[in-house]
């Protein structure tokens, strides 16, 4: 499979991003946010589950950028910023709508009960590869899932 590049401008498409995002592990100093620029992003290595499935080949991981754009605020919970080499691992990404408009809270929830909460105007997310891939010899687990 080619470099993946995904963008989301709505709750669905979000929905693959984070879907893609899963079991992602990332450092606390890999994160930024620019106010001016109204942009949070992170860098992460991205276990790549479609190439999971294919059993014959190894586990593969890829370095990726994620960015969120139109973001008025963040806050986390969970995360001591100053630690900046720990890793934290992304279960999922959320959109919490507040009204009828197109803002709202995206919630990054990570491994450990610690969360980031992004103030968005609208959703507005993208997702690539930015290196080659890599080989892992582990598959993140899911004890309550069975995977």
């Amino acid at each position: 499979m080619g470099e993946l590049r995904l963008m989301a401008l709505d709750n669905e498409d979000l929905g693959v991003i984070s879907a893609h995002m899963q079991d992602s592990v990332f450092k606390v100093g890999d994160m930024s946010f620019a106010p001016k620029l109204e942009q949070f992003s992170l860098a992460a290595n991205r276990f790549d589950w479609e190439q999971s499935d294919q059993r014959k080949k190894p586990y593969e991981r890829h370095r990726a950028a994620l960015v969120f754009k139109r973001v008025q605020a963040v806050r986390s919970s969970g995360i001591n910023r100053r630690n900046r080499d720990d890793v934290l691992s992304m279960l999922a990404i959320r959109f919490e709508q507040k009204g009828e408009g197109p803002d709202g809270t995206i919630e990054l929830t990570l491994a450990g009960n610690a969360t980031i909460a992004l103030d968005v105007e609208c959703i507005e997310v993208q997702l690539a590869d930015i290196g080659g891939a890599w080989e892992t010899a582990h598959k993140p687990r899911h004890p309550d899932t069975g995977e």
